[in-house]
């Protein structure tokens, strides 16, 4: 589970920022697309990027080929309003698929990290678990496009891409700081317990308001009952219930807790008007500190502990320009 994406982003960014030919105020869209846009498998808001950002995804790629894929002109040019905002083209390396990251904007005019909404931030997901997340496999289909011959390997949807949150708060402000986020710094425990733990806290809540005395032994045989109820991808599934004429299904939504967020006071190495790479710390990561000091000799690396979750390495760039916006 390569950081390979995410590292790249970071350096094409950086020396743009440096040369002036973006800011920190900058759309993160755009810089995404101007960056990375040829490594791109999909990108959600096909319609801002070449009107906005004169970027067509669909370059070089006959149009009759694609409506034989099943993308048609609806879909060439829109914004399908799915997770992710980006999806990067995956590699092999020695008969393995790698790469292919995941990556979502979260864009905020505060401190605070604005809200997930469609599903909660983890380290890795696979294709699979998005569609059923979103409810539609338009995220997989238009990337096996792009991904071509190698999006042909049976573990295509099925193995584990790393998510990265590309994350802006104080938007506008001398206080702005973008930082490249990997996933683990937001999955502090197991996704399949936050599940079930989220539903235990409702029914202990409805206990509570209806003040229903209810024996421990029952409750503990509850609680270990919905242990079970740990996939996303089948809580996210629409329900046929018995003699309803409608089909629920649950949305997950997210809030960040204060020392889940990097950009908070929990972490005041994290500066004002900088650009950051924060990555869990482990072997391949570590090994990156050489490699990016080459690359780029003026950025800062150093630890933070994340409150919840253990070593975090940071490189970190602080701009010298004039923080105005674009």
């Amino acid at each position: 589970m390569s950081v390979a994406d995410a590292t790249e982003l970071f350096v094409r960014t950086l020396i743009d920022l440096k040369n002036g030919k973006i800011s920190l105020h900058s759309p993160l869209e755009e810089i995404v697309i101007k960056e990375c846009g040829k490594d791109l498998a999909y990108i959600d808001d096909r319609r801002s990027a070449k009107e906005k950002y004169n970027f067509d995804f669909w370059n070089g790629l006959n149009l009759d080929f694609l409506k034989g894929q099943g993308i048609d002109k609806r879909l060439l040019y829109s914004e399908s309003q799915q997770f992710p905002d980006f999806l990067f083209k995956v590699n092999k390396k020695e008969e393995k698929l790698i790469n292919g990251s995941l990556m979502e904007l979260k864009d905020s005019k505060g401190g605070s990290i604005s809200s997930f909404n469609s599903t909660i931030p983890t380290r890795t997901k696979t294709l699979t678990e998005v569609d059923v997340i979103n409810g539609i496999p338009l995220g997989s289909k238009i990337a096996r496009v792009l991904d071509g011959k190698l999006a042909l390997n049976d573990d295509y949807c099925k193995f584990e891409r790393r998510c990265f949150y590309f994350v802006r708060t104080f938007r506008g402000s001398n206080k702005v700081k973008i930082s490249i986020v990997d996933g683990a710094f937001f999955e502090t425990v197991p996704k399949g317990h936050l599940f079930y733990q989220m539903l235990l806290n409702v029914y202990r809540e409805h206990l509570k308001k209806k003040e229903v005395k209810i024996p421990q032994e029952t409750i503990e045989k509850v609680e270990e009952a919905l242990k079970y109820v740990d996939d996303q991808t089948i809580i996210a599934k629409s329900q046929m219930i018995e003699k309803a004429s409608i089909r629920p299904r649950l949305r997950i939504m997210a809030e960040v807790h204060p020392e889940g967020n990097p950009h908070s006071t929990f972490y005041p190495e994290i500066s004002e008007g900088s650009f950051n790479l924060i990555l869990q710390s482990t072997n391949e990561t570590k090994q990156l500190q050489n490699e990016l000091r080459n690359r780029i000799p003026d950025i800062e690396i150093f630890s933070i502990h994340h409150k919840r979750n253990g070593e975090h390495l940071v490189f970190q760039f602080k701009s010298n320009r004039p923080l105005t916006r674009f």
